[in-house]
């Protein structure tokens, strides 16, 4: 579990074009703002996947 969310942060993080900084100077080179625009697709996404496994496991 550990390994796919990093996994998920690295992608948010690319998608929003800020892997280049993540890269080259950290984590904690990123602004509040700009980690929480990552921590909340994470969250969304993962709430997308949880309603979506929930509705198949449902019938």
């Amino acid at each position: 579990m550990k390994d796919s969310d990093e996994k998920l942060k690295y992608e948010v993080a690319q998608e929003l074009g800020l892997f280049e900084k993540v890269k080259n100077f950290g984590w904690k080179s990123l602004t509040a703002k700009e980690t929480g625009r990552i921590g909340g697709l994470i969250t969304k996404r993962k709430k997308m996947a949880q309603e979506q496994k929930n509705q198949h496991d449902g019938g």
